[in-house]
């Protein structure tokens, strides 16, 4: 809230001609707590707009206090800002997301800070060798890992334990043990894991023989008390420990897992805990992001701080990615006593929180300002539209649109057209977002970004940001 004796923040919106209306609504029912000037640069599409082209035209700045340009504007926008001596920034790329961009910056998120710490195990370490092992450390370490965990396999000989460890540790790594085969867990401890994983009330004694944090669970399956001994143990010791009450797949236990997680922290308020998301992830058929989101809306429930995720299953192959984006949307609306919404979109792999900003009227009117030749893609609840100065065509399929286009003759701007459509079709049906000229979002489900392709490397040569006809 701004203090009644401060002037308000006076914002300078640049636009194109066709948005300029649209802009004083939403300013209008927004009524912002700032002052605004809208001015429009006497081009018809916002998204064509270039800093050079603002460096060139605006002539007034209008005693703003900040300029905020279209989401799409082009160019070195801190260039720009020295030149005119003002903050710049890029708003949303959809005009109609303008309160919501302004409800973000109102909450100030910061999405750099976390509190649980992912153990991302390699399940079949002694099948493979370190090099493997290091490729993979550091593969889990790009998605937010933040100790590899080296999982044993019963009944399965292990020489090379010490040497991933070693090179591991060499590596900077924080490391991992993980068995419930006692000398494994030894092994592991003396070669300089940080943590061991599990120990309970038979094998807490090997917690005396090496300096590795224990992580503790009970000796029978779904009893709390068979913890009671190891954690009186590990405290009259003055030791650090962690404890993973275990949480069991759905329909093997999940509900009562759940209930058994919650009722240890009633108990022990400050004591750490791990929660093992992989038996939900890995064995569930669905999509893990989700699933992700949901446990560790739970962990920040319930001060779990440490989590045990695995990549094995093809479908969960962005798991710890996910549960590192989970972990610090979950932080930062807790910092800031809100609900996980509107703080990040890299989870909303598959739908999206608004995926049609304009409706079939809506996109109608831009049509009829429409006087070139380019197309302009569109989506709204009713479908797909495209249009240019000759009219509009909607439909839910791309191949009832093509003979309406009349480029059967030009196989560039055919093929660049049916890409672009069929991204229409896609965020459609799914419920996403469509932009022309851009690839779909798919959050973090995919490390396939802009930056890794030019797009416009496959479009025709000459066109511009639509394609001709």
């Amino acid at each position: 809230m701004s203090d009644s004796n401060t002037k308000p923040e006076h914002i300078l919106f640049l636009t194109g001609k066709l948005a300029e209306k649209q802009f004083h609504q939403i300013l209008e029912k927004m009524q912002p707590e700032f002052s605004y000037t809208v001015h429009q640069l006497g081009l018809k599409v916002a998204a064509l707009m270039t800093t050079d082209m603002i460096n060139r035209r605006l002539k007034d700045t209008f005693n703003a206090d900040k300029i905020i340009l279209p989401g799409r504007c082009r160019g070195d926008i801190a260039s720009l800002s020295t030149t005119l001596g003002l903050p710049i920034e890029r708003g949303p790329d959809e005009l109609k997301d303008l309160p919501l961009f302004f409800g973000k910056a109102a909450l100030k998120i910061d999405l750099s800070q976390y509190k649980v710490k992912i153990f991302a195990e390699i399940v079949d370490a002694p099948n493979i060798s370190v090099e493997e092992v290091l490729k993979r450390a550091y593969y889990f370490q790009k998605n937010g890992a933040d100790v590899i965990d080296i999982g044993c396999l019963p009944g399965t000989q292990f020489p090379h334990m010490e040497k991933i460890i070693h090179a591991l540790k060499q590596d900077g790594f924080t490391v991992s043990i993980d068995s419930l085969e006692d000398d494994d867990l030894l092994r592991g401890g003396k070669a300089g894991a940080d943590y061991m994983l599990s120990l309970t009330n038979k094998s807490i004694w090997i917690a005396d023989e090496v300096d590795s944090i224990p992580i503790l669970i009970p000796e029978v399956h779904g009893d709390l008390s068979s913890l009671d001994h190891a954690i009186s143990v590990l405290q009259k010791k003055n030791k650090a420990f962690i404890v993973d009450p275990i949480l069991d797949p759905i329909h093997f236990g999940f509900t009562e897992s759940i209930a058994r997680n919650f009722n240890f922290r009633q108990k022990h308020p400050d004591i750490e805990m791990m929660l093992g998301v992989g038996n939900i992830t890995e064995l569930t058929h669905a999509d893990t992001s989700g699933m992700n989101t949901l446990l560790l809306g739970m962990c920040s429930e319930l001060n779990i701080n440490h989590i045990l995720a695995t990549q094995v299953s093809q479908h969960a192959c962005r798991a710890i990615k996910e549960a590192d984006q989970a972990r610090r949307m979950m932080y930062a609306a807790k910092q800031n006593n809100t609900l996980p919404k509107h703080i990040s979109s890299s989870l909303m792999t598959v739908h999206d929180n608004a995926p049609f900003p304009y409706q079939h009227e809506e996109v109608k009117a831009f049509a009829n300002e429409i006087k070139d030749p380019s197309f302009r893609i569109q989506t709204s609840p009713d479908g797909i539209h495209i249009y240019n100065r000759d009219g509009m065509h909607t439909a839910t399929d791309p191949f009832d649109l093509f003979p309406k286009l009349q480029v059967e003759d030009d196989a560039g701007h055919a093929f660049y057209l049916g890409v672009e459509l069929a991204r229409a079709e896609i965020s459609w049906q799914l419920g996403k977002r469509f932009n022309q000229d851009q690839m779909l979002d798919w959050g973090c489900a995919t490390e396939l970004t802009e930056s890794t392709i030019d797009l416009h490397s496959f479009k025709p040569a000459g066109t511009t940001l639509q394609s001709k006809k």
